[in-house]
């Protein structure tokens, strides 16, 4: 004998239960939010991973074979890890728990960017590092898909009313570790030449030994990065002085902040205090609309002062901190003596035989002239224009999904020969040096459509909120000028998991509070 059911039963389902248990979930997300904002950028360990070259060459970074990398895998094992647990709980929360999809922009602009990401990856001429991205920046196509499921599940969860407390503590460990690693470094005094850490570092890999010469400079992969994320941090934190009523908070993010731009400058790159000088129109805007600016005045005042002796003390130490940040504006550099050159005698290096002998050769019955090779030099931008330019010219011929993320060391022409006027010597780029070129590059005009949107659908009402700032206004403000600062950055560094990650959370979260979706409703005193 056999039953059947032919009746659909419907349960009543309790909403005041379900809305419970969908903030316990919430609060769950948050933790995990937060535990990426913390050990992404700083997770760093010894891994070597098999390295399939998809090309013959008797170069070292493009050959197949065992490579080691220290920065990345465990940024992306940990980032893979806690996106599975966040979107699995949001998946919870949307099946069974009675949550509603709340629809808006965005949501679009983020469906056209994982679709173009997907094609990207199908049609790349190197699938498999299009999915994982190199060895050492794991910063494929998994990756991104990452960044933006982390960002949607942060637009759909309530926050508590500390929530940019949480945010802004999130980043101590980083700024702290790295200013320690970055001036042991600075004053020859690296990390890595300490046991203890030396085998922190290879305990999952014992058979890494580290060469004579390596150094430690920081939890992210380049100075480029240190430069331009701890500009970002910089900013985030002297706009958390600003509007802090907390004396004792203040002077300690005074204290964060100075190790912040110390970090910056060690870095030795532009990129961050281009950054910096960027964001300190808004910086000021702020601190002059504010409910006390006397105080934020003189704290700002405090800072630029023990900045500039920061930068001297520095400079003193090694001259290129000088080029890389006033130097980048202002010409010359009091910190280099010019050493009299002799030119009565001329000096092998420069020795030149066509100076003498014209630049034609003569073979039996032909005449061959020598080709005249440009000077090694850098281009504008350390050689990034000319980056650029190689890269864009890439795109032309993939417009549509691109080459796959993380892809340009295969495809770009390193043997051009204006690299040398450029890039001061033939050198392998693996990197655009610039966010929305890799954008473009990676994943083509669909994939640029739907990040720009992206952006756009955050940095509108971000800038609307400093433009509007007032004494009454929500210190998501502060959020707003951090993500200001990391675009500003990405103008000339790349993305990374390190670095991308942290920024794309705080991305999600601007867009919920400015929305005033926050659970202490009409409460704008977050920051007492």
């Amino acid at each position: 004998m056999s039953y059947s059911m032919n009746k659909k039963i419907h349960i009543k389902r309790n909403i005041e239960e379900d809305f419970q248990s969908q903030q316990q979930i919430d609060k769950w997300i948050l933790y995990i939010l937060i535990a990426a904002i913390i050990l992404v950028p700083l997770l760093i360990g010894g891994h070597i991973s098999e390295v399939i070259s998809p090309i013959i060459s008797n170069v070292d970074q493009l050959v197949s074979g065992e490579k080691v990398d220290i920065f990345t895998f465990y940024k992306f094992t940990a980032l893979v890890t806690l996106t599975i647990l966040a979107v699995g709980l949001f998946l919870y929360k949307l099946l069974f728990l009675n949550y509603s999809l709340r629809v808006s922009p965005i949501l679009y602009f983020i469906a056209i960017f994982l679709i173009a990401i997907i094609f990207a990856t199908i049609f790349s001429p190197n699938k498999t590092l299009a999915l994982f991205g190199q060895y050492n920046r794991s910063d494929g196509g998994i990756s991104y898909i990452c960044y933006i499921l982390l960002m949607f599940v942060a637009v759909h969860i309530k926050y508590p009313k500390r929530i940019v407390e949480y945010v802004l503590y999130a980043f101590y460990p980083l700024v702290i570790v790295n200013f320690f690693l970055t001036t042991m470094n600075f004053t020859g005094h690296d990390a890595l030449n300490y046991a203890p850490l030396n085998e922190a570092l290879t305990i999952f890999a014992p058979e890494i030994v580290f060469q004579d010469g390596s150094n430690l400079i920081g939890t992210l992969n380049h100075w480029n990065y240190m430069s331009g994320m701890f500009a970002v941090v910089t900013v985030m934190y002297l706009s958390w002085i600003i509007l802090d009523n907390n004396y004792s908070r203040r002077f300690v993010n005074l204290i964060i902040a100075l190790m912040g731009i110390t970090t910056m400058l060690i870095g030795m790159s532009a990129s961050g205090f281009v950054t910096f000088v960027c964001m300190t129109v808004v910086i000021l805007w702020i601190a002059i609309k504010c409910s006390n600016k006397k105080i934020a005045l003189l704290y700002l005042a405090s800072f630029y002062l023990l900045t500039a002796g920061i930068l001297h003390i520095l400079s003193l130490k090694d001259y290129k901190v000088w080029d890389e940040s006033l130097g980048f504006f202002l010409p010359g550099n009091p910190y280099v003596v010019e050493q009299p050159k002799e030119t009565s005698i001329i000096e092998f290096n420069d020795f030149n035989p066509t100076r003498f002998l014209g630049t034609a050769a003569f073979a039996a019955d032909t005449k061959f002239t020598i080709p005249e090779l440009p000077e090694n030099k850098w281009g504008p931008g350390t050689g990034r224009v000319y980056i650029w330019k190689q890269s864009l010219q890439l795109v032309v011929e993939k417009p549509l999904f691109g080459y796959g993320l993380d892809t340009l060391i295969y495809n770009f022409p390193h043997y051009d020969i204006d690299a040398q006027a450029n890039l001061n010597e033939v050198t392998i780029v693996d990197k655009p040096h610039n966010f929305y070129i890799g954008i473009i590059y990676g994943t083509g005009i669909i994939g640029l459509i739907g990040f720009l949107g992206i952006i756009l659908s955050i940095s509108w009402p971000a800038i609307k909120s400093i433009i509007r700032f007032n004494h009454m206004s929500s210190p998501v403000v502060i959020l707003s000028i951090t993500w200001l600062a990391f675009l500003v950055q990405a103008l000339f560094n790349d993305s990374l998991p390190g670095t991308t990650t942290p920024l794309f959370i705080i991305g999600g979260v601007i867009i919920v509070l400015l929305n005033k979706d926050i659970t202490t409703k009409n409460d704008d005193s977050i920051i007492n």
